[in-house]
């Protein structure tokens, strides 16, 4: 670690900077600028290109190389040098437009160096590159981390399907499940609201002028099909179109994809609970590594640190989803600033998304399970068998079936000789009772096997593993 991750105030660039620091390619400063340079140079491009302005011509195809290098080749330096211009203009994106100018001078395209920004407002420019930048994040890192933690879960399913372990409602003993079924249960909840983000498209954005109204559009060029023009150049961003706008596209699609992610971080959230407690319970145990502590005090201890990690980072990110959620959506009259300083955020919410997931990911690669535990606690607790037993007395109509059970066991522990005295009194027939006779709580798991084996998985479809770069130091994916 070097000494500016040991100054960073935020862990994200200090004590996590490098599980997430590659994440900068689409959140940092210089992101946000190359992908408002795209902005800018296609929308210069379309103008030429595709909308056919009046008076200009269609750039050749060595004049497209020379501007889709400008954005292609962004680097340090150049963000370096908007920064420069940004000291005189005190503008973000008029600092892009006149980098622009700056890099195109001399050359064969200075000549229509006025089309840049043409008819825009800064924030043409920057709903487009947020937009672009979420959902390049969403598709080159969230969707495939998110499924690769899906795929972790249900390959542990599937290898537990047919554990038996005692249910706790309400903290209690209850009906005995199966391992792979309470796993499986997370894999359907994730995969449903994965496939919601997923084919929400969610992201819109918009290219209309000042205050959404095409007006200095218009008065150059009366003739342009401008609403067809800016639809044609949102659509080829791979966007959809908000065209009823104030001068900022109204983030209400922002909304809508945090809301979902926040869902989506719930229940990694319950799960990594449920996990912790599993483990509390001795139901897992944690594979050890050479050389870590659990405890400065206590030797022993191998705590479940990577679901409590997730726990605290998925609340981190769910706070300024929240925020997030509820703040962009709201704007003074045509246009105030205060969503500019919320939206680059957005980049937090969504790398301590990612640190958690990874955590999720680290804890699933060393949690083993103990069988021994699992059925120990199954054989302590015959009372589970009360439910069975007063269902065959209910089919046999017996009356007070479920009085007879209650008195025999609530608040109470009873042993197999305890159960199976009760049941060699009961006057059913002999099939019936010979099956409650041969019941345990351990066979006592209905069609939990049978739920994990016909669970269809469809989201998680990357092959092995988290799906995700940059895995240095995560520790997942086997």
């Amino acid at each position: 670690m070097d000494d500016h991750n040991l100054l960073a105030i935020s862990p994200l660039d200090g004590r996590y900077a490098n599980k997430v620091d590659y994440l900068s390619q689409y959140f940092s400063e210089a992101a946000l600028m190359r992908y408002r340079v795209l902005v800018e140079i296609e929308w210069l491009i379309h103008l030429f290109n595709e909308a056919k302005l009046p008076g200009t011509k269609p750039f050749k195809a060595a004049e497209l190389r020379i501007l889709r290098s400008i954005y292609e080749e962004f680097d340090v330096v150049n963000a370096k040098r908007v920064k420069e211009i940004e000291k005189t203009t005190n503008h973000d994106v008029k600092a892009i437009e006149y980098f622009i100018k700056e890099d195109i001078k001399n050359g064969p395209i200075e000549q229509y160096s006025e089309f840049i920004h043409f008819g825009c407002t800064s924030e043409d420019i920057n709903n487009l590159a947020y937009a672009c930048m979420i959902r390049d994040f969403v598709d080159r890192e969230y969707m495939p981390l998110a499924s690769g933690l899906v795929q972790e879960i249900y390959s542990m399913a599937i290898e537990y399907k047919g554990v038996a372990m005692m249910s706790k409602t309400h903290g209690q003993a209850a009906t005995p499940t199966t391992v792979g079924k309470e796993l499986i249960n997370y894999v359907a909840r994730l995969e449903r609201e994965i496939e919601i983000a997923r084919n929400g498209n969610f992201l819109m954005g918009k290219m209309n002028g000042a205050v959404g109204n095409f007006n200095a559009h218009v008065v150059a060029y009366p003739t342009v099909k401008w609403l067809e023009v800016s639809k044609e150049f949102v659509q080829g961003l791979g966007l959809g179109v908000n065209m009823y706008t104030t001068q900022i596209e109204p983030h209400d699609c922002y909304a809508d994809l945090f809301d979902s992610m926040k869902r989506i971080n719930n229940i990694v959230l319950d799960f990594s609970r449920d996990m912790w407690l599993y483990i509390s319970f001795g139901y897992f145990k944690q594979r050890t590594i050479a050389g870590e502590v659990g405890s400065s005090t206590m030797p022993h201890k191998v705590n479940p640190i990577d679901y409590e990690n997730a726990e605290g980072n998925l609340g981190i990110a769910n706070a300024l989803f929240e925020h997030l959620s509820a703040k962009l959506q709201v704007s003074r009259l045509q246009r105030d600033l205060s969503d500019s300083t919320v939206l680059r955020n957005v980049g937090t919410a969504c790398a301590y998304t990612v640190l958690a997931f990874r955590s999720a990911i680290t804890g699933l690669s060393k949690s083993e399970i103990n069988k021994k535990a699992i059925s120990a606690d199954l054989d302590q607790a015959w009372e589970l068998l009360a439910e069975p037993i007063q269902t065959i007395l209910r089919k046999n109509k017996v009356p007070n079936a479920y009085e007879k059970l209650k008195a025999l066991t609530r608040g109470k522990q009873i042993d197999k000789k305890g159960v199976q005295k009760f049941i060699n009194t009961l006057k059913i027939p002999a099939l019936e009772k010979k099956r409650l006779l041969a019941l345990t709580p351990e066979k006592y798991t209905g069609l939990a096997e049978s739920l994990v084996e016909s669970y269809n998985l469809k989201v998680a479809g990357f092959g092995g593993g988290c799906g995700a770069g940059g895995c240095e130091g995560c520790g997942g994916c086997g």
